[in-house]
């Protein structure tokens, strides 16, 4: 049922990416949100245009958009998407953002879809069908040894209220490991954990669109998400952790602060 949706979305999605690159070059005049939590006029418009194209590949889902949302639990059959997932960095013209959609169906997603339209790199994944990019099957990192694995995080909006967690955190994971990325879109660090660029990845604050998609694909992929404690991770919980599921215990060790 789902791989025939995902052959109509992937040019919706290529679509959505060429709105992306079409404003990328022009003056950025976002609105605030919050102190440092941005909307530009981009975000509205691929979210317009997901709205508009998501129930027509499938008839009786609804959308549950960054930007339009009214409520975070999705219907039984729901289109989850971040229409430009990294906004700060494309305010800045920073080239690192995605468009995330996922579809969430019968209590887990289903089918899957980010692109990185700076790159044209097109990841996705239908479940129990593995995991794609450009086409290709990817899978994670076979890297067992932390001292060479490379990490990815993120920091919340309201990071202020756990700097101290956050930065604590982030050292030991900085110490026990070859490094760690912070690129500002956490659909691009999922993928990107998904293709074996990054051991693993970990944040908090986030909310279901920023990982639905991504979630899959670090799944079909091979890789292992959870909460903080271990347990199997559910939509919009305080803490994702993704990892290749060699290193996933001992990064859990980690961040168990």
């Amino acid at each position: 049922m789902f791989k025939g949706v995902i052959q109509d979305l992937l040019p919706c999605m290529k679509e959505a990416g060429e709105i992306v690159r079409s404003q990328f070059g022009e003056h950025k005049d976002p609105i605030y949100k919050g102190r440092i939590d941005l909307v530009t006029k981009t975000d509205l418009a691929v979210e317009a245009f997901l709205r508009d194209a998501l129930p027509k590949m499938l008839p009786g889902s609804s959308v549950l958009g960054e930007e339009s949302h009214t409520t975070l639990i999705p219907d039984d059959l729901t289109w989850i998407v971040d229409p430009l997932d990294g906004t700060t960095n494309y305010a800045h013209g920073l080239p690192i953002f995605s468009t995330s959609v996922g579809l969430w169906h019968q209590e887990q997603v289903v089918l899957g879809a980010i692109y990185i339209p700076i790159l044209d790199e097109l990841f996705w994944a239908v479940r129990g069908q593995g995991a794609f990019l450009n086409g290709n099957p990817i899978k994670v990192s076979d890297q067992n040894d932390m001292v060479k694995s490379l990490f990815a995080t993120g920091f919340p909006y309201d990071f202020h209220l756990e700097v101290d967690l956050i930065n604590e955190r982030f050292k030991r994971v900085l110490l026990a490991s070859q490094g760690v990325r912070r690129f500002g879109s956490a659909a691009v660090d999922l993928a990107y954990t998904a293709c074996g660029r990054f051991e693993g990845f970990y944040e908090t604050g986030l909310h279901p669109w920023d990982t639905a998609a991504g979630w899959l694909l670090v799944e079909e992929a091979g890789g292992k998400v959870t909460g903080i404690n271990g347990e199997k991770h559910k939509l919009g919980e305080y803490m994702i952790v993704a990892t290749n599921g060699l290193v996933h215990d001992e990064l859990l060790n980690l961040i168990q602060v």
